[in-house]
């Protein structure tokens, strides 16, 4: 007798399985849900979860849904089409071109259920996409190839290969032609150029340019840990920073005040990426941060930034409402934007007005209405929100709520049927109440203001290379595992390293949130000026989820490691 799978959730291939009997609906549905907790697909998480291989996978979808299979292993990667997809597309929906013919394009897949990824196809290519259906380990390792061989590519180019796109203000124009000619120095040019190529494949946050009195030092944060790079020589460090300003729109002769500025590379005709460029006059010279603005991050999706099901159906019907305050907290560096812009670009549809107040604004976003706030000339957060309720919004966004005149703005615009998101630096959700308080908003107003509150932090991925750690109960049990949870069902793991992480053990990062919709108890607790205690207790007896258990899921998924979480989430 078939399986029925009853619930709506299993993708094609999971319910194909369950119909045809092949999977247990129960054991589906988990595999199914850490996929989504993972950002990950359903057949990596299947082979993962060791109910089935990667070939018996393949076999069974390429007769079921009637698609041809190949075994890659057959397959040069040197006759495979080259430009034909970009490659953060290959990579994210772990698919590969293997031959164009006509409008017709045969695309390799390990499921040929993820519409998504054929429609994104179709959408890039405007061609005809033909599934042929391949093993899903095998598939992963030609993309890891791919994109090592990316990173060679790159070392390759040649300065004519890319467009920096530079200002056309005339202050810029007429300064010193001699302070231009020392910084067209074409050798400084493409050193700087692979530098900043580099960082964008290897999915680097900032660029850190740091002079000391005997050396010079290039260093990446990635994954939120700086690793130096590169040692230039001494005597290229004037140069370096004067090229930076200048296409930085910034002026190269003041050397004695910090500096901010914006620049952008224009890779393709459909990629640009953004820098925030900051100057800072240190005893032997500027440093330069280069934060790398990608707007792509805020078109991955909820799905992948690594919220929990329920914690997702929380943000988005909190979002979708028509009026109220919705607010993310955490530390500098935590994803708080990315979570914002992705909130704004699901809310930014034909017909829907959004506006935005930041400092400076860090993604760009086609339909948003985005303003950079400038202190100097009188532009304060309070000042633009005033001034977007003149302007009829739907949405507003403000970068960071800082003071009371900025939070009372806010709160009156969520009180008259607008949808405000904003941030704060704050630890947890329930403390974000009481900072609100402590600024000076009278309870009643956060009472009835406020709907959703999340905090959130960022936690370093496990690499494929990662291992089975062997954890006492005991340190399980510490961390936060209940003893209900140590039922022998998961596996704890660990970091090794390899050539693909770079022998971190870790590549690419996921988000742990505490996802706190505001109650009517809770609100009750507000209105009678209760502390964070009081709100966190209420929070916990609903069944909202600290960071650190939000943590630890992921931790028994698989996704991270304990050690990881208990670093991040050791507030």
């Amino acid at each position: 007798m078939v399986a029925a799978a009853t619930h709506s959730n299993l993708s094609g291939l999971a319910y194909a399985l369950v119909q045809h009997g092949r999977l247990h609906n129960a054991d589906a549905e988990a595999v199914q849900n850490q996929a989504n907790a993972a950002g990950a697909g359903f057949v990596g998480q299947l082979i993962q979860s060791k109910k089935m291989g990667a070939l018996e996978v393949a076999e069974f979808a390429s007769q079921t849904f009637g698609y041809p299979m190949l075994d890659l292993e057959a397959v040069d990667l040197d006759d495979l089409p080259k430009d034909v997809l970009e490659l953060s597309l290959v990579h994210k929906r772990r698919i590969l071109v293997l031959n164009k013919r006509g409008t017709r394009l045969f695309l390799a897949v390990s499921d040929p259920t993820n519409l998504q990824a054929l429609d994104d196809v179709k959408f890039q290519t405007g061609l005809t996409v033909e599934p042929v259906i391949v093993e899903d380990d095998k598939l992963g390792k030609v993309i890891d190839k791919l994109l090592e061989s990316a990173d060679t590519s790159f070392t390759d180019l040649a300065v004519d290969d890319i467009d920096l796109e530079f200002t056309n203000d005339e202050a810029l124009a007429r300064q010193d032609e001699a302070a231009a000619r020392e910084v067209d120095d074409a050798p400084v040019v493409k050193y700087l150029q692979k530098i900043m190529l580099d960082a964008i494949n290897s999915g680097v946050s900032d660029i850190h340019f740091e002079p000391y009195e005997k050396f010079y030092r290039i260093r990446y944060r990635l994954d939120g840990l700086l690793y130096e790079v590169a040692q230039p020589p001494l005597a290229i460090k004037e140069k370096i920073a004067s090229r930076i300003k200048v296409i930085s729109k910034l002026d190269i002769s003041e050397k004695r005040v910090p500096q901010d500025g914006r620049m952008k590379l224009v890779l393709s005709k459909n990629r640009a990426i953004d820098f925030r460029v900051s100057s800072l006059p240190t005893l032997y010279g500027e440093k330069i941060v280069m934060r790398i603005l990608d707007p792509a991050s805020a078109q991955l999706g909820v799905d992948a930034l690594g919220y929990d099901p329920d914690q997702k159906e929380h943000l988005l019907a909190a979002v979708k409402r028509p009026y109220g305050m919705v607010l993310v907290t955490g530390p500098t560096g935590s994803g708080k934007t990315v979570s914002l812009y992705t909130c704004l670009n699901i809310l930014n549809q034909p017909g829907v007005n959004i506006s935005t107040a930041e400092d400076p604004a860090e993604i760009n976003l086609p339909g948003v209405n985005q303003v950079n706030v400038n202190d100097k000339a009188g532009l304060t957060f309070a000042a633009a929100l005033k001034s977007f309720l003149r302007q009829d919004p739907d949405v507003i966004m403000v970068g960071e709520i800082r003071d009371l005149e900025t939070a009372d703005i806010a709160i009156k615009a969520a009180q008259t049927g607008h949808m405000v998101l904003s941030t704060l630096h704050t630890n947890d959700a329930p403390t974000t109440l009481t900072r609100l308080m402590n600024m000076g908003v009278a309870p009643f107003n956060i009472a009835s203001s406020v709907i959703l509150i999340t905090a959130q932090r960022l936690a370093r991925r496990l690499c494929s290379c990662k291992r089975p750690m062997d954890i006492p109960k005991e340190a399980l049990m510490r961390a936060g595992f209940k003893e209900e949870d140590l039922d022998g069902s998961w596996q704890p793991y660990g970091h090794v390293g390899c050539e693909l992480c770079k022998g971190t053990g870790y590549k690419g990062r996921v988000g742990i949130y505490q996802v706190m919709p505001i109650s009517e108890k809770m609100t009750r607790i507000i209105m009678k000026n209760g502390n964070s205690m009081d709100v966190a207790e209420q929070a916990a007896r609903e069944g909202v989820r600290d960071l650190r258990q939000s943590g630890l899921i992921k931790v028994k998924a698989g996704i991270t490691s304990l050690e990881e979480i208990e670093a991040v989430t050791n507030d």
